[in-house]
């Protein structure tokens, strides 16, 4: 009796997680709508409410900033755009932050999650996964003897949340996983293994 329950448990538990995950994600998609006039809303135009619409119409939106955006003068718009944006006092910090953290999760060349490490954390002897994402700069440098990574310790299961960390690069080592089995294993609190390989220790640059 039990082996058939946690058997179905098992079947049904993902397909209505997953359900769940993309119906809250179009109905927060939907929200959209409400930035249209009043007079423009579906209900008013064709009398009745339609799920996904305002889905879609993020996604076209998304997709056709991204055409402008690529021509000449869909760029020269996005820089006086942000010349304007640059001049409002509180505005312009938070922009510019929020910018710069797309810009290098986002984009094709960014390295936002460059490789996946192994680190002791949050004390000596107890092990997880990080990131790699890059070297420490400015004048954190100068205070920091020796070499030095970047890394990024995810939350578990949301990896979203995490911690940010300086650490030498001979306490560093380097996984043979890449970054989506990495953040799979992370997710699934260690449930999900990737292939088992072996991992090295990551070499300061010389």
């Amino acid at each position: 009796m039990n082996k058939y329950f946690i058997t179905g448990l098992l079947v049904l538990v993902p397909v209505v997680v997953t359900f769940w995950v993309i119906s809250t994600l179009i109905e927060t998609l939907d929200q959209s709508l409400l930035l249209l006039p009043a007079k423009w809303q579906p209900q008013e135009l064709l009398g009745f409410s339609m799920a996904g619409l305002g889905a879609i119409l993020t996604l076209a939106a998304v997709f056709l900033t991204g055409v402008i955006a690529t021509n000449f003068f869909g760029q020269q718009i996005i820089l006086l755009w942000e010349a304007i944006l640059s001049r409002v006092p509180v505005v312009k910090s938070i922009y510019a932050s929020v910018k710069q953290v797309s810009d290098t999760i986002f984009s094709d060349s960014g390295n936002a999650f460059r490789k996946a490490l192994l680190i002791e954390f949050p004390r000596k002897g107890s092990w997880t996964i990080a990131f790699l994402t890059g070297e420490p700069g400015g004048d954190v440098s100068s205070h920091l003897k020796g070499e030095y990574v970047s890394v990024y310790v995810p939350t578990t299961p949301n990896p979203t949340g995490g911690y940010f960390l300086m650490m030498e690069t001979k306490d560093v080592v380097e996984l043979d996983m890449s970054v989506d089995q990495a953040l799979k294993y992370i997710i699934s609190m260690g449930t999900v293994a990737p292939e088992l390989k072996s991992g090295r220790v990551l070499k300061p640059k010389q």
